[in-house]
């Protein structure tokens, strides 16, 4: 047994992992978490359905520049990546609803600003902010899951909130275009800054009573433990694969969000006017793999296996759309491939969770997340350029089909494992 493991074996020994008892409480955690998630995607994407807007390029200065633009959604996920390593150990300390409610008050504020900007630097300002401020959600998120529920409902309670992103986007880009079509692309901004406030106020009266990080008995010892178990994380090879995974699995995520709106309209031919409902249709399809995903691995418990199929399914949806030209067709296709990255979406977290000591849960959560979102931020600046230099949209896409066959073959040692 590794230093990890052993470590991890003797926290759930001692009970520190304990969950909340009251099942009504314990499942509006996630469900709260959910909203927050939601929130935090509208702020992530929404820019994304701004780029083929003229009035937008306009006001920015810089036309339809794929590559400066791709930069803007680049730039977000590099300072979010850095701040989610950096910051995250904070969820191991400090109290989570304060943590929670100082985030979102910051990410309504930048995005007030966001709609009074009129320059391509101060745009650009704006999204590093946002990311520094979204850092922590995801290991805070990560880690309050964890120290509330047992293994065996982990992936399902991850599920819930992890729902967030494919209801974000399916929600979020023909929300945008909606607005950016009848009030203009200022509006998104401030649309997005007034939804933080009911959120908040969710979170204030659902949160009170959520477990922290577990505690050792003596405070002498606590902190000398939990720095024990994060040199045993810093060794594990088995916890690196998975950073290592996850970033390739964040790169698809990425770089469909980044560009799967233009992709549509630019590349495939499909109008605006459909583009709309059309584009949200893959991501009610990942909405619906995250379900699927998490129930079934939570009966079969082959985490490794099921983050697997679920990324190989994925480099094989976006090959047949490649191939394909009918806008039906290529819309099947890609919604084929973004159910089946969805239903790896929980999984990664259960595998993550098996791998992992509890102290340092938020901390693990924050390395992992935040390596994957610097290395998922080039995605969509890379599929710009590669989209610029050959002047066609679909070697955008057959980087994302490379990056998914190297995260397949990252998992191989650990799949009999986890």
């Amino acid at each position: 047994m590794t230093s990890i493991e052993s470590s991890t074996a003797a926290v759930t020994a001692s009970g520190a992992g304990s969950c909340t008892s009251e099942k009504p409480v314990r499942w509006s955690i996630p469900l709260t978490l959910f909203a927050c998630v939601l929130l935090a995607f509208f702020d992530k994407i929404s820019i994304a359905a701004l780029f083929s807007d003229t009035h937008f390029q306009q006001a920015m200065g810089i036309g339809f520049d794929t590559t400066r633009l791709g930069l803007l959604m680049s730039a977000f996920l590099l300072s979010y990546g850095f701040s989610s390593v950096l910051l995250s150990g904070l969820g191991d300390r400090v109290n989570p609803v304060r943590l929670l409610t100082g985030m979102m008050l910051l990410w309504s504020l930048l995005m007030l600003a966001m709609g009074f900007t009129h320059s391509y630097s101060g745009m650009m300002t704006l999204r590093i902010l946002l990311g520094i401020a979204e850092g922590p959600l995801f290991p805070l998120a990560f880690a309050i899951v964890r120290h509330n529920f047992p293994q065996h409902l982990q992936a399902r309670a991850t599920m819930l909130w992890l729902l967030g992103t494919p209801v974000g986007a399916a929600i979020g880009f023909p929300l945008s275009l909606f607005i950016l079509n009848h009030l203009g692309w200022q509006s998104t901004f401030f649309f997005m800054a007034l939804l933080t406030l009911p959120v908040v106020v969710l979170v204030r009266l659902v949160m009170r009573n959520v477990q922290q990080a577990p505690r050792s008995t003596s405070s002498t010892t606590e902190e000398p433990q939990r720095r024990s178990a994060r040199k045993a994380l810093m060794r594990s090879a088995h916890f690196w694969l998975i950073c290592l995974f996850n970033i390739t699995f964040l790169t698809y995520l990425w770089g469909i969000n980044g560009w799967l709106p233009s992709y549509l309209i630019e590349g495939k031919g499909i109008h605006l006017s459909e583009a709309g409902w059309m584009a949200s249709l893959p991501f009610i399809a990942m909405l619906l793999g995250e379900g699927v995903g998490a129930w079934l691995s939570d009966r079969v418990d082959k985490r490794a296996l099921a983050c697997f199929i679920a990324l190989a399914g994925a480099a094989v949806g976006l090959v047949a759309v490649l191939h394909l030209q009918q806008g039906w067709q290529v819309i099947a296709a890609m919604s084929f491939s973004t159910f089946m990255w969805g239903a790896g979406a929980p999984n990664i977290f259960a595998l993550l969770a098996k791998a992992t000591d509890p102290q340092i849960s938020a901390t693990a959560g924050g390395v992992f997340n935040g390596l994957g979102n610097f290395a998922g931020a080039l995605a969509p600046v890379v599929m710009g350029a590669l989209i610029a230099a050959t002047h066609n949209m679909d070697n955008g896409l057959l980087f994302l089909v490379v990056m998914a066959a190297l995260g397949c073959a990252l998992l191989l040692p650990i799949l009999k494992r986890y």
